[in-house]
């Protein structure tokens, strides 16, 4: 089933590679969507994909990479549009 889920990171989440590895770990699940640093040092991601290979990128957003400290993770289910071509790195 497919699914589509608006992340928002909480902690130690800029200037730790999140970005750049939560795109390597969508793009190698076939998760399409977008992922971004917000000005009050969260990232925000949507995700659309299959629901087991959505479940194991949240999982990873709930650990991050090394250097980062996850303090809290919002997940919104929303409905799926699939609107994405591929997975972005934006601002």
């Amino acid at each position: 089933m497919e699914k589509r889920y608006r992340v928002v990171v909480y902690g130690r989440v800029q200037g730790v590679m999140f970005r750049h590895n939560v795109a390597k770990i969508a793009e190698k699940a076939n998760i399409k969507g977008w992922v971004r640093n917000n000005p009050d040092g969260t990232v925000e991601a949507v995700f659309e994909g299959k629901e087991e290979t959505l479940e194991k990128v949240l999982n990873w957003c709930r650990k991050g990479p090394i250097g980062s400290k996850i303090e809290k993770v919002e997940v919104k289910e929303e409905e799926f549009k699939d609107e994405f071509e591929a997975f972005y790195i934006t601002a």
